[in-house]
């Protein structure tokens, strides 16, 4: 990573080209969408590895090559339409961090601002956190949709209720994991990726199937967002339902990771084309050592059982440890029915590293 992070620098990258170059979401010379340049979902990831290598190695470098980045995404509130419940996933590795780490004010200033954009997104009617804006080309009417990942953004509420002593963040944080453990967790430890609600009655409409196989199926790493989210949940409040949903979901996991350890797009997609997702399969290690430090025994060595063998078959078979790539991790997906497959993702090589770094004894909590 040092040499990694030298080379991209004043960057914020989401993924590699053909080359193995990290591209540039901060790149002011190309034409964005509203949602993506500085306003992409995944570029606190970036930050966020800096953080982790600075808590590692206690070398300045880091912190001072992840607020570059964390600097350069306050504009987003500015252009404000590019932003949606993943300021959470922006912030929270990057503001957040750097205040906690290292006391900033601007830093808490900037999470403050990024946790009261995620609660105004909070609809009373129905008491969930609606996803995205209205997509540019699209008939889709998104007002009522929340979705899985939102269990991760809401740590930012979480940690903004902490900070400022004020109940009000914690209990939209609340209402909507509780909404999704009621709407998405099905009876089997499957999960939906997508539910629509009435925005006006709060009623459950149906679900969708996402970046997933199917409606449903089980998206891996909408199964990860699950496992984890509701621990982190657990961990800010100790409410047992959450810590219940959260074992309910790794169970689901553990009975579908092949003996392999490649973790594939949907644990219910056909064997071919049998596409991977080297990604999903980091934040379910992620939520399964998350788990097991709130085990004990035979029950806290399985958690830890699969969480290695999904890490270790990363490391072995699906990482780049050379200088032709920038990224680590290989064969990523965003989505099972995309043109594109197995590339690399930031966010990824984020939580590979953060795995990695609570096996190997680092107590601080990003989330």
């Amino acid at each position: 990573m040092r040499w990694v992070s030298e080379k991209n620098t004043e960057k914020i990258p989401y993924t590699t080209d053909e080359n193995g170059d990290y591209d540039d979401r901060s790149d002011e010379k190309r034409s964005w969408n509203a949602d993506d340049g500085l306003s992409w979902w995944t570029n606190g990831f970036w930050g966020g590895m800096m953080w982790l290598l600075y808590l590692y190695t206690k070398e300045e470098r880091y912190a001072e090559i992840a607020r570059i980045s964390e600097d350069k995404m306050t504009e987003c509130f500015q252009t404000f339409l590019g932003l949606h419940h993943d300021v959470g996933f922006m912030f929270q590795p990057t503001a957040v961090a750097d205040y906690r780490i290292t006391g900033r004010s601007q830093a808490k200033t900037t999470a403050l601002h990024a946790a009261a954009l995620l609660a105004g997104r909070f609809n009373p009617a129905g008491n969930y956190i609606r996803a995205w804006n209205d997509i540019p080309g699209s008939t889709d009417d998104t007002r009522g949709w929340a979705i899985i990942d939102c269990m991760f953004n809401i740590s930012l509420l979480y940690w903004a209720s902490e900070e400022t002593k004020d109940p009000r963040f914690r209990h939209i944080a609340m209402m909507h994991a509780d909404t999704v453990r009621k709407n998405f967790v099905r009876e089997d430890g499957s999960v939906c990726h997508i539910v629509e609600f009435d925005p006006e009655t709060g009623e459950m409409v149906k679900s969708y199937g996402g970046q997933g196989y199917a409606e449903g199926s089980a998206w891996t790493r909408g199964q990860g967002w699950a496992v984890y989210g509701f621990m982190i949940s657990y961990r800010h409040t100790g409410k047992k339902e959450y810590l219940e949903t959260a074992k309910k979901v790794a169970e689901y996991c553990i009975a579908h990771i092949p003996e392999s350890g490649i973790i594939p797009v949907d644990f219910c997609q056909p064997e071919e084309p049998a596409w991977e997702d080297s990604c999903g399969a980091c934040v379910i290690a992620g939520g399964l050592i998350e788990l097991a430090e709130q085990a004990e025994g035979a029950e806290k060595e399985r958690y830890l059982k699969y969480a290695r063998r999904i890490l270790q078959t990363i490391a072995e078979t699906r990482a780049d440890w050379g200088t032709d790539c920038d990224a680590i991790v290989q064969n990523c997906s965003a989505s099972y029915h995309d043109k594109r497959h197995h590339f690399t993702m930031s966010y990824a090589d984020y939580f590979f590293m953060e795995a990695v770094l609570r096996l190997a004894g680092m107590e601080f909590k990003m989330w």
